[in-house]
Order: C-alpha cells, then structure tokens, then sequence
C-alpha cells in the first residue's frame, strides 16, 4: 500500500484536541502517515501518548512521534527532555521540533542554543532524524550543524534563498514545502530548484492559511492538494509523485 506523509504537524496541540479522533479516522481512511512533532515537555508527552494509543489499536505505525524543545519554549526543562528522550529513544521515530529564532525576543539566545545543541546530542546518541525549525537562523543552523553527525535532517518549511537551498541540498539534508506552496510562487521557484530526493511535503498545522484555504486552520487532508502543486510543478504525475515523497519520508525517518 502507498501511503501519503505528512512530513511535519503538530497533533498534539491544543487546537487539535477535540478533534483528534475524526483527525486519526481520517487520516486511517485517506492513508496519510504523519510526523507528529512537539515543542515543549507537555507536547512531548501527549505525542507519546497519542501514537502509542493510536498505532497499538490499529498495529499499525501512522502516527510518527517527534518530541522536542522548540525555540519559543526553550526555557521550558531541558534536563526533564533529555531524561524523556532517553527513557523514550525506542518509541520515538525523530527529534523535533527543535532549532533557533531570534524572533522570540523573550528568550536568551544563549539558552537557545544550548537548548538546540543538547537536543542534537541526543539525536546523534540515539541515531534520530531531527525536524529543524530555522526561521531568520538558517545560515547558523547549518554551520551549527556541521558539529554533528546526524544522518537524516529535515529543515522545515523552507524559506531561504536559493543559495541557502544549494547549501542545503550539498549537506544531504532534506526541506519540505506545505500549503502555501499551492499559491506562493516563491515557493514553487524553490521547489523546482530542489533535488528530487530531498523534498518532503508537510501541513504544519495548526497553522492557518490564506487564498484558497480561506484561512482555516491547517488538516492533514490538505496534503493531497500539496503533492498534486508538486506534481505539476515537477512535470509528473500525482503517482508518480506521491511514490517519490513516500520513499524520500522512509528514508529520511530512516526506514
């Protein structure tokens, strides 16, 4: 069976919380998997939670769980996340959501750092995949990066220039492209410049969207609609397509 991936949402945020059982039928019945990251201790804990009630009633693994510190919340308790992943480590298919951003001007960005690079350390110990936030902190991730041996690494949402994509694409890490991509040219100039065997699509919900999403609210059945603006932008069909980005997220999680 070839399944769909969404490559980046968050599941267990609060504005999925009534929802989430039509959410996972759904995702059930449409074959979607979903990378399911966190960004503090508390999201940690339910996208455990969540994946292992999940995948245990359908002895199935559709729900991919990712715990981590995200850079807003990098004053949250680094030494209990440690302790989680490693408690964790066999459950978990990734590290993320993770990363830097300078527009959190309420966070020491010392405490940022130190934050992102512990939780690389536990991603190279544990042989993880990690999901990078990078928003205006690009150029410091990778050179950041280049003190790890991670082998699988997802720069999320990418939104940097195209020398930034070459950049990328040279360090074998993969970028991924949501919604926006349906209606961004800008996004559809640097999917098209991106290597094939590096591009994954995500949601990022609960993030909301604009133009013909009519500013609702992120789902995951938004991701057929972003494989077909791939589909046609790379000049194949949706098969065709949707059985690249099933191979690229198995290699990525490193199935």
């Amino acid at each position: 069976m070839t399944y769909y991936f969404d490559a980046h949402i968050h599941l267990s945020d609060a504005a999925y919380s009534q929802d989430i059982k039509y959410i996972l039928t759904q995702m059930r019945c449409l074959g979607i998997k979903a990378c399911s990251v966190s960004t503090n201790i508390k999201d940690s804990l339910e996208t455990i939670k969540i994946a292992k009630d999940y995948n245990d009633d359908y002895n199935d693994n559709q729900i991919l769980p990712f715990i981590g510190i995200h850079p807003e919340y990098a004053e949250d308790d680094l030494e209990e996340m440690v302790e989680l992943i490693q408690q964790s480590h066999k459950e978990l298919a990734g590290i993320g959501e993770i990363g830097l951003d300078p527009t959190f001007p309420e966070n020491d960005k010392n405490r940022q750092n130190v934050v992102f690079e512990t939780q690389l350390a536990c991603a190279e110990q544990f042989n993880k995949p990690v999901s990078v936030h990078s928003r205006k902190s690009l150029d410091r991730i990778l050179d950041t990066m280049t003190s790890y041996d991670i082998k699988h690494v997802l720069i999320h949402w990418f939104d940097g220039s195209k020398k930034q994509l070459r950049r990328v694409m040279d360090m074998g890490f993969f970028v991924s492209y949501g919604p926006v991509t349906v209606y961004a040219n800008d996004k559809q100039s640097l999917l098209a410049k991106t290597d094939r065997s590096k591009i994954l699509v995500e949601t990022d919900g609960p993030v909301r969207f604009s133009r013909c999403f009519e500013g609702r609210m992120g789902q995951i059945s938004f991701i057929p609609s972003v494989i077909l603006c791939a589909s046609k932008i790379l000049g194949d069909t949706f098969e065709e397509t949707t059985a690249m980005l099933e191979k690229n997220t198995e290699t990525f999680l490193g199935i």
